[in-house]
């Protein structure tokens, strides 16, 4: 076990954790709501250090960064556990096992091995995803320091809810995130274990640090899909920055909340328009191949980037430019 980072020793032998927006208050010889993190004699210790449950060679559409070096190849990776309780979680094999009582599993792979594998691949950037990559935390800092002194961009999928401090001291090695902005208060409460606003001030202070920031909404009939939950999200997100991209997803029904239909394609249209509505240059239709997947420009509508899926068929962005009118977009290209 790794001694963890951003914790307070209390009274009685319990400690603070201070790496996420829950704050957990662990007595001791018990672990934090992630599930990863014990209170070991009054020393937090992460028990996930290096101890890979994923190791993936992706598109990074897929995480999806649409506006992040369109096509290049991104070496992901994961250990289990998660900081959420989400009911639809896509990948619950995986991030709930300690939550549900299963061991720490995992191969231990030391940092310096997954910057190899990646630059051994052809990747361009190293992805820390599948499960929140806040709750492994100490490992993905030290893989992001060595990729990116080998030229490496780092990238996080994540739900958002990691604490400010944990937040500005990722900052000068992370490149872009796409954080899950999932529904109101409410939603939050009942169907992932936590909170708002936590998560609307990690997508403000990312942004306003420099890192490029993309959004996702998997919309999910009868919970989150409602005009007025949508343009919430969307009127939020354009108040930080038009050029942040959302995209809105469709839902299958997964995990605990297999009593939800799959998203009708209608809604998904809805949702683009309710975005564009309050003034976002960029929302793109998610798990709909062949729809709602291309970049165009806002100010002359010409089409830049082409995608199918995951895959980019054209890019026609010239040194970040529309060539056709001149003006910039928004991203790393």
């Amino acid at each position: 076990m790794t001694e963890a980072l951003f914790y307070d020793k209390l009274d009685g032998g319990a400690v603070r954790c201070g790496l996420c927006n829950h704050f957990c208050r662990i007595k001791p010889e018990k672990r934090g709501i992630c599930g990863v993190r014990e209170n070991y004699g009054g020393v937090l210790k992460t028990l996930v250090y290096g101890r890979l449950i994923a190791m993936h060679v992706d598109p990074i559409e897929k995480k999806p960064l649409y506006h992040f070096m369109p096509g290049h190849l991104s070496y992901s990776i994961a250990t289990v556990g998660c900081n959420f309780r989400c009911l639809h979680c896509q990948n619950a094999d995986i991030s709930q096992i300690p939550a549900e009582g299963g061991a720490i599993r995992g191969e231990r792979v030391e940092p310096e091995r997954v910057v190899a594998e990646a630059l051994s691949a052809g990747c361009r950037s190293v992805a820390y995803t599948y499960t929140e990559p806040t709750i492994f935390f100490e490992y993905a800092l030290d893989v992001s320091r060595l990729a990116a002194d080998r030229g490496l961009k780092n990238v996080f999928v994540s739900n958002g809810y990691m604490s400010e401090e944990a937040t500005r001291t990722i900052e000068p090695y992370l490149d872009a995130i796409n954080v899950d902005l999932k529904g109101n208060d409410g939603f939050y409460r009942k169907v992932c274990g936590a909170r708002l606003d936590p998560v609307k001030r990690t997508i403000e202070l990312m942004w306003g640090l420099g890192i490029w920031v993309e959004v996702t909404t998997l919309v999910i009939p009868g919970y989150n899909d409602s005009d007025e939950d949508l343009r919430e999200i969307a009127e939020f997100l354009s108040s930080v920055s038009p050029e942040i991209p959302w995209h809105v997803t469709a839902f299958y029904p997964t995990y605990r909340l297999k009593d939800a239909p799959p998203t009708p394609a209608k809604t998904i249209r809805r949702a683009e328009e309710i975005g564009r509505g309050a003034g976002l240059n960029f929302v793109y239709a998610g798990n709909i191949p062949g729809e709602g997947e291309n970049t165009t420009c806002p100010a002359c509508g010409e089409t830049l980037v082409e995608r199918f899926g995951f895959r980019v068929a054209r890019n026609g962005i010239v040194d970040g430019r529309c060539p056709s009118c001149g003006e910039g977009i928004p991203g790393v290209w």
